[in-house]
């Protein structure tokens, strides 16, 4: 009897997985935004997750982890400081201007939403990872940046599953790129 327990239980924790996405690497076009808004001396507050309902889980028996085993609020802070850093504007000693971020929406699917037939195949392979967030400047101004990434899923729970945790880097990515090329940026960062 323990010997099918075990073994049941082994098979148990094996069939659970977890699946991570890359450390973040900054973008050029982030970093060459950055510069050209013409700010420095910023420093970038801890940033809080106010999403009452986000689940890492991913179809059941998978979970979405980070690197480093931080937050997904931490991570998308340390994304934004790392390209205020690579731009030359960051300055956590004599900061002129504090930017604090709270991440309002976090969400996956690695599924599609409407019923399979063979035209909706191809959207069944899609997946999205939404995520919105309000960045407040301590010049008391506040932005609110949003994006919608669409990325190939799979069939498979682990392919899927995979495939969800390698498109948060490329989100977060184009999440800090529209807050820092949007017209209401340099408003953030101005005393």
């Amino acid at each position: 009897m323990k010997k099918i327990v075990f073994i049941f239980s082994a098979f148990i924790l094996s069939a659970c997985s977890s699946y991570m996405p890359q450390r973040y690497s900054v973008s050029a076009d982030n970093v060459a935004a950055l510069k050209g808004v013409g700010a420095s001396n910023i420093n970038v507050a801890p940033f809080r997750l106010d999403v009452a309902d986000f689940d890492n889980t991913c179809r059941v028996k998978h979970h979405i982890l980070l690197p480093g085993d931080v937050s997904f609020e931490s991570y998308i802070q340390k994304a934004f400081s790392d390209e205020l850093k690579v731009a030359g504007v960051f300055d956590d000693k004599t900061p002129v201007i504090t930017l604090s971020g709270v991440v309002e929406t976090l969400s996956f699917s690695s599924v599609p939403s409407d019923s399979m037939t063979m035209q909706s195949m191809k959207s069944a392979l899609k997946g999205s990872w939404d995520i919105g967030l309000r960045i407040k400047s301590s010049n008391g101004k506040s932005s609110v940046v949003s994006e919608h990434y669409e990325f190939t899923s799979g069939l498979l729970s682990d392919e899927a599953c995979r495939q969800t945790a390698d498109a948060f880097f490329p989100a977060v990515q184009d999440l800090i790129g529209k807050l820092v090329s949007s017209a209401k940026f340099k408003s953030l960062v101005t005393p």
